[in-house]
């Protein structure tokens, strides 16, 4: 774990609940610090989003494998495996799935770059991230191919 952030608490309250009735993409969310995966899970719950949480890159292979993500969120930083890792075995099984990756650490650009130069390329979003735009971005990576924002 890394030392404490002071980062701005945005009450959960201010994310509306959606309509339970429809259609709900499957997002899982993988980050070691439980309290961080929890919180993006239920923001994206919140939101209308069947999302999951997992705490390591092997818990998510295998919840993956049950319930096939449409989107991947996952730390970069994470032990054993990490999250770039992760998003390429994730990739290689699920072909279709969009990933978005998120890091506090500037550490992660190396990662990054070689990840792209193997022909890999994720979007990185920085910690913290308002729910706003974590709602923006994932809302953004689900869209349809093709579909003209409304």
């Amino acid at each position: 774990m890394t030392g404490r952030r002071n980062s701005p608490v945005v009450p959960i309250d201010s994310v509306p609940p959606a309509d339970k009735s429809a259609y709900r993409p499957v997002v899982l969310v993988v980050d070691d610090e439980s309290a961080i995966a929890d919180t993006v899970t239920e923001i994206l719950s919140r939101a209308g989003y069947a999302a999951m949480a997992a705490y390591d890159a092997n818990d998510a292979l295998e919840t993956a494998l049950v319930t096939p993500p449409e989107m991947l969120i996952t730390d970069v930083v994470l032990p054993g495996m990490n999250g770039i890792e992760l998003a390429i075995k994730i990739r290689r099984i699920f072909p279709d799935c969009k990933i978005l990756l998120f890091s506090g650490q500037a550490a992660t650009v190396d990662l990054l770059t070689t990840a792209k130069s193997s022909g890999h390329h994720f979007t990185l979003l920085s910690k913290p991230i308002h729910p706003r735009d974590l709602l923006m971005r994932v809302s953004e990576g689900l869209k349809p191919a093709g579909a003209v924002a409304g």
